[in-house]
C-alpha cells in the first residue's frame, strides 16, 4: 500500500483522505491543528487504513518530526498557499512526492526551486484550476497543427444564489481573495504577460445561462511557461453569476480591501453562507489550423454534489478531490516516470478519464 501524508483536513482535505482510503490502495496519515478537525475526522472516517493526529505545520520543527513519525511516500498540502514551501522542503529532505492545491503563483515558483534535482516527483497545482483545466486545454491544443487561441473558464457557483453577490463560500477564503487580488498571467501576441485581477471582462452562454468571466490569478497554472511563443492568445477567467464582479471590484479595489485582505476575510466569511448545493462549470474553448483550416474544440461539462462514502460532498470538493487523487495515482501507479518539477500538463487527458478517481470528470461526449 501506498502511504501518504495529508497536511490539512478541510473541505477538500478530509475528501481526499476519504477517497484515498476507500480504494484500499493507501494508508493515509492526516494531520490538522484543530483539535475539532481531528476529532471529528476520527468519527467521520473510521477505516483501518486512516490515522489522523494534531500537528502545527506552521511550527516546523513540529512539522519535520511528525513527517518523520509518518515515513510517507507522498505528501498532499491542502494547506492555504502560505504553508506550502516549508511542506515542500519537508517532503525533498524525506525523499517523498508532493503534492499541493495551491493557485499562487509565487509559491509555484519557490515549489519549482525546491525539487531542482529532487528523484521524487513534485507536483503543485493540482486540484480543478489549477488542475484538470490545464490537463484538458493541453489535449486541446495536441489536436491542432497550430493553436490561435485557448480560452479557460472555470466557475463553482451557488445552484441557488440568494444573496448580493450570489455566490457562497464554497473552498478556502485565502485562496478566493488570491485570485481575485493577485497577478494574473496570460499569453498575448505570443508572450506571456501581466494581466490585472477583476478586468477582462465578457460574457458567456451555457446551456442557455448567462455568466460573466473575468480575469482571476492562479488558474493557468504552468501553462502559460509552457506555451508561450507557441499560442497567440491564452487566458483563463473565473465564471460568476452577472454582477458579481462589480460588487467584487467596489470591495477589492474602490474600498481597498486588497490591502486589508484580513479584513476582507472577515466579511466574507461572516456574511457569505457555505452551501453544499453547488455547481461546477467548467468550459475550455481552443482554435486553431488543421491541414489549413480554421477549426475549433470545446469542452464543456457542469458537475454536481455526489453522495462519496454515504456523504454528500459539495461539487467544487469533487473536482478538487478528484483532480488531486488521479494525479496521485498515476504518479504511483508509475514509478520512476515522474521526477523533479511536474506540471498539470505532463498528465494527459485521456489517463486521467481512465482512472478511478478521474471518472467524476467523465465528460460524457462532451471532448469526443
Amino acid at each position: 500500500m501506498g502511504k501518504i501524508c495529508i497536511l490539512g483536513g478541510g473541505k477538500i482535505g478530509s475528501l481526499i483522505a476519504t477517497l484515498l482510503v476507500e480504494c484500499e490502495d493507501y494508508e493515509v496519515v492526516l494531520g490538522d491543528v484543530d483539535p475539532e478537525v481531528v476529532a471529528r475526522l476520527k468519527g467521520e472516517i473510521a477505516h483501518d487504513h486512516f490515522q489522523v493526529s494534531s500537528v502545527d505545520v506552521q511550527d516546523t520543527t513540529a512539522l519535520g518530526r511528525f513527517i518523520d513519525s509518518v515515513g510517507p511516500e507522498g505528501i498532499i498540502s491542502c494547506l492555504p498557499y502560505f504553508c506550502n514551501q516549508a511542506v515542500g522542503e519537508q517532503a525533498r529532505a524525506c525523499g517523498a512526492h508532493y503534492f499541493d492545491l495551491t493557485e499562487d503563483v509565487e509559491v509555484t515558483r519557490k515549489i519549482r526551486e525546491v525539487s531542482e534535482g529532487a528523484s521524487s516527483a513534485f507536483v503543485p497545482q493540482c486540484g480543478l484550476a489549477p488542475g484538470f483545466i490545464s490537463i484538458v486545454a493541453h489535449e486541446l491544443m495536441t489536436r491542432f497543427d497550430s493553436v490561435d487561441i485557448v480560452k479557460m473558464r472555470v466557475g463553482a457557483l451557488p445552484v441557488n444564489p440568494s444573496n448580493v453577490l450570489k455566490y457562497s463560500l464554497t473552498w478556502s477564503t485565502d485562496g478566493l481573495i488570491n485570485e481575485y487580488g493577485n497577478t494574473c498571467y496570460g499569453i498575448e501576441n505570443s508572450r506571456e504577460v501581466p494581466l490585472l485581477p477583476l478586468e477582462g471582462y465578457e460574457t458567456i452562454a451555457i446551456d442557455g445561462l448567462l455568466y460573466e468571466a473575468f480575469n482571476t490569478s492562479g488558474g493557468l497554472g504552468t501553462l502559460a511557461d509552457t506555451y508561450a511563443g507557441k499560442v497567440r492568445t491564452m487566458n483563463y477567467k473565473t465564471l460568476r453569476y452577472p454582477g458579481h464582479c462589480e460588487k467584487i471590484y467596489l470591495l477589492m479595489n474602490d474600498l481597498k480591501l486588497n490591502d486589508d485582505r484580513e479584513t476582507l476575510k472577515r466579511i466574507l466569511e461572516k456574511a457569505v453562507p457555505k452551501t453544499l448545493q453547488d455547481v461546477v462549470l467548467i468550459y475550455t474553448s481552443v482554435t486553431g489550423l488543421r491541414k489549413g483550416e480554421l477549426y475549433e474544440e470545446n469542452f464543456v461539462q457542469k458537475i454536481y454534489p455526489q453522495t462519496i462514502a454515504e456523504r454528500l460532498w459539495s461539487a467544487i470538493q469533487v473536482t478538487t478531490a478528484a483532480g488531486m487523487c488521479s494525479v496521485v495515482d498515476l504518479v504511483f501507479e508509475r514509478p520512476g516516470q515522474y521526477r523533479g518539477f511536474v506540471t498539470q500538463e505532463t498528465f494527459d487527458l485521456p489517463s486521467i478519464l481512465a482512472n478511478r478517481f478521474g471518472r467524476y470528470f467523465q465528460p460524457d461526449d462532451s471532448c469526443s
